[in-house]
């Protein structure tokens, strides 16, 4: 039987830390603050959502044409907040500045930040002053306001409009705690994120990954989540347990993630909500990739018995577990198609680390990928028509490619890029990569050009990324 590489560092990961397992691993509960209600805001005259500017993208310059004007979010009076202690009108300021990053960081739009625009009177957000904008040469302009309420919440306002025809074209308002200001701002630019594009948000989204600190033969791995911009950081997990490969359930409410404890892998379900966990599985075999399936009613995890690495199929809520795959090798993870009918996963039964389909019952396996090098670590699109994975070549590098196999595309040029995960709108992938001198490792994303790769700041060296769905 022929080992890949994959396998190996995997296991490797996994158990270097046993000697540090606890039977509770657990640290503060992550809890989520209040609710983010939407509401209604002020407009002037007809809310324009029919007839405004729909824009049809057939090229991604297009995107790159769009100016946006985000001056800063103005307030009706200045008052303390605990989110910011400069008050209302401080705190319009960074919300504009959250949502001016998040459209640049993408790599669609040109937006131009509050720092650079004159601030507009509170009244003129539902009223613009069009000359001065169009002066500017701005296409979109993105007006709001931060208001505080009498119950200690914030009321955010978030419009959008098109300078050339001066008009409106969308506008949404939400109701927040004061710690949960940066909700908003995301919420904002998904608002314009959709209104421009067409496509589903992103920005209102979560990423779990594992924490890496210590030495190499002591490695502590803590379970962790920050906000998609990497703000909004925790530690969910103490470290005295090693921790690997999270997952978000699909509708948000809970993570998956493997844990040695007593140097057994264990499966466990955190819930977000209450921060208490819940043990799926545990067993003495080595135990890998555990994924989700689309209706989180199942969990596929890969697990080694006798010398053979199989695929299998566990209910979230425990219980019997059916094999998938029974073929001498190693076949390792399993991501569903989002409609769940089909699984993606890597396999050495061909003498090499390639990519195979099968159907979700694990019939019908055959091999897609043929195009030199091996293939590791595959996930599928939310949108279902890609699949990206980790193409070994000399260097590892993030790639995509049809569910067919064909029309590959390496996206990066690293020299160690591994383990992708998709946006919950299927355009930004996110990765992990391991420097060459240093061995350092961080999380970076990349866009489907391959162009706008940025890297994501975390305290420390960060691996294994899981980007969530949008929070409900």
């Amino acid at each position: 039987m022929k080992t890949t590489f994959f396998a190996l560092s995997l296991f490797a990961a996994a158990c270097s830390s046993a000697a540090f397992a606890q039977s509770e691993d657990l640290g503060e509960p992550l809890g989520e603050g209040g609710t983010v209600e939407t509401t209604g805001v002020e407009a002037s005259g007809e809310q324009a959502e029919e007839g405004g500017l729909t824009f049809t993208v057939t090229d991604e310059s297009d995107w790159a044409d769009i100016g946006v004007a985000i001056p800063a979010f103005a307030t009706d009076r200045d008052q303390p907040t605990p989110a910011n202690a400069s008050g209302t009108e401080a705190l319009g300021r960074e919300v504009a500045r959250v949502i001016t990053a998040n459209l640049r960081n993408n790599g669609l739009f040109k937006p131009v930040g509050p720092d650079s625009l004159p601030q507009p009177s509170f009244g003129q957000i539902t009223a613009p002053s069009w000359g001065s904008w169009s002066g500017r040469g701005a296409e979109m302009l993105v007006h709001g306001y931060v208001r505080a309420r009498d119950d200690n919440r914030l009321v955010v306002g978030c419009y959008l409009y098109d300078v050339a025809l001066q008009d409106e074209l969308v506008r949404e308002g939400w109701v927040v705690p004061p710690a949960d200001w940066r909700r908003a701002a995301h919420k904002c630019s998904d608002l314009i994120y959709a209104r421009l594009t067409g496509e589903n948000p992103f920005f209102d989204s979560r990423i779990a990954y594992i924490a890496e600190t210590g030495p190499k033969d002591k490695r502590v791995k803590r379970l962790a989540v920050m906000d998609s911009d990497g703000a909004n950081h925790r530690f969910l997990t103490l470290g005295s347990a090693t921790a690997l490969t999270p997952r978000y359930s699909p509708d948000y409410s809970k993570i998956m993630y493997l844990s040695y404890v007593d140097g057994n892998p264990r499966i466990y379900v955190y819930d977000i909500g209450s921060g208490q966990q819940q043990l799926v599985t545990e067993n003495s075999n080595p135990t890998l990739a555990p994924r989700w399936s689309p209706d989180g009613r199942h969990i596929l995890f890969s697990m080694a018995v006798a010398g053979n690495t199989d695929i299998y199929r566990v209910p979230v809520t425990g219980g019997q577990v059916t094999r998938l795959t029974d073929t001498p090798g190693i076949d390792i993870g399993g991501s569903y198609s989002p409609d769940g009918s089909r699984i993606v996963f890597e396999s050495d039964r061909s003498g090499s680390q390639q990519c195979y389909v099968m159907n979700a019952d694990g019939s019908n396996q055959r091999r897609i990928t043929f195009f030199g090098g091996r293939c590791a670590t595959p996930e599928w699109s939310p949108r279902g028509d890609q699949i990206a994975f980790t193409r070994i070549a000399g260097d590892f590098n993030v790639s995509v490619m049809s569910p067919n196999g064909r029309n590959l595309r390496v996206l990066t040029n690293g020299w160690q890029d591994e383990a992708p995960t998709w946006a919950p709108n299927g355009r930004i992938i996110q990765f992990f990569r391991t420097e060459r001198n240093t061995g350092r490792s961080g999380l970076w994303q990349v866009d489907l050009t391959g162009r706008n790769e940025r890297r994501l700041p975390t305290p420390v060296d960060a691996s294994d990324p899981a980007w969530g769905p949008i929070r409900p």
